[in-house]
């Protein structure tokens, strides 16, 4: 007994080895035909459905194959998707009319739209209170909502402009102030900032992760360097090199890796080792504008929407250049 038991754990030791030495690289690219921009990209509680955010309209994917599953309309402005997956509940972030769309995650019908602060850009389930929360950009402040009276029931006002935020399940919430290269820590019981912390040399943070195992707060921010933060004292532990035009971070569970996605082309990803280690693994090239992520916990597939982009006018360096219609995408990464 003890013989097959000592064979079976190296066996899966040279397993877990033989995988983390395997390359991360593109291996599906979903195409969606219609027209818009997007923000943020979403995996759905069942793991088996996509959700991107695409100018007024929020395309639902299968996970696997990419084929449509359906649409959410009359989204204008969507930046991101959060689920609440007890009442079978989605919840898109609408930035140009300033509300929150309500649909039922079955069906895809729409159930209502919820009034929300100015601009609400990012949005997540937050499962301490229960509660549906918006990053209002124009607003510095954050939108609570009910997600079962569908009714906006608070606001807390922060330091600047809220980017992103996280939970650590119990009740504290974490938000990247972007304006002011700071995080705020908010306790979602008496929704008050209770502390602020300064991230720099890290500057701009957009993308926002966390390890709740760690306490480790996983920063993107726009100077390339990922700020790694522990989220239990605001104590700045470590900036990472990232690329450049990062919108986005996800943290994996299950392989302790961090993501950082960058629009410049790159996926950059670390393995958080301990809880004070941070290991490079690899910069992935993916392809300009893939800036938002989402990760499946399951299959560990990285989901990036991108785009094709025109020919940069050499007499406009500033411009952004302009999508090719059509040509909207999300690639999909593993190992």
């Amino acid at each position: 007994m003890k013989k097959s038991i000592f064979i079976l754990t190296l066996s899966f030791a040279l397993a877990v080895q033989l995988y983390a030495q395997k390359e991360f690289q593109i291996i599906k690219t979903f195409h969606i035909a219609s027209a818009g921009g997007w923000d943020y990209i979403a995996v759905g509680p069942d793991n088996n459905r996509l959700y991107v955010s695409h100018g007024t309209q929020v395309n639902i994917l299968d996970a696997t194959t990419g084929d449509s599953i359906g649409v959410i309309e009359n989204t204008t402005g969507v930046h991101g998707i959060a689920f609440d997956k007890e009442h079978g509940k989605g919840f898109t972030s609408n930035g140009r009319i300033n509300n929150v769309t309500v649909f039922d995650i079955k069906t895809n019908q729409v159930i209502t739209q919820i009034p929300a602060g100015q601009n609400p850009d990012a949005i997540m389930y937050e499962p301490f209170s229960k509660t549906i929360i918006t990053c209002n950009g124009r607003g510095k402040n954050l939108s609570i909502i009910d997600p079962v009276n569908y009714k906006l029931i608070d606001s807390i006002a922060v330091d600047g402009k809220p980017e992103t935020a996280v939970s650590n399940d119990a009740g504290k919430i974490y938000v990247n102030i972007e304006n002011k290269s700071e995080i705020q820590e908010i306790d979602i019981k008496t929704r008050k900032v209770i502390n602020t912390w300064p991230i720099k040399p890290a500057e701009e943070p957009s993308g926002l992760a966390i390890d709740n195992k760690t306490n480790r707060l996983f920063a993107g921010c726009g100077n390339k360097l990922m700020a790694v933060v522990d989220a239990t004292n605001g104590k700045l532990i470590q900036t990472l090199p990232i690329g450049d035009g990062c919108d986005g971070a996800a943290f994996d569970p299950g392989t302790k890796n961090i993501f950082a996605s960058n629009g410049e082309g790159i996926l950059t990803v670390y393995h958080e080792t301990t809880s004070e280690q941070f290991d490079l693994v690899a910069n992935v090239p993916t392809k300009r504008g893939a800036r938002t992520i989402a990760v499946d916990p399951l299959t560990h597939f990285i989901y990036l929407p991108t785009a094709d982009f025109e020919a940069a006018d050499p007499n406009q360096p500033k411009q952004r250049p302009k999508i090719i219609p059509g040509t909207f995408q999300v690639l999909v990464v593993s190992q």
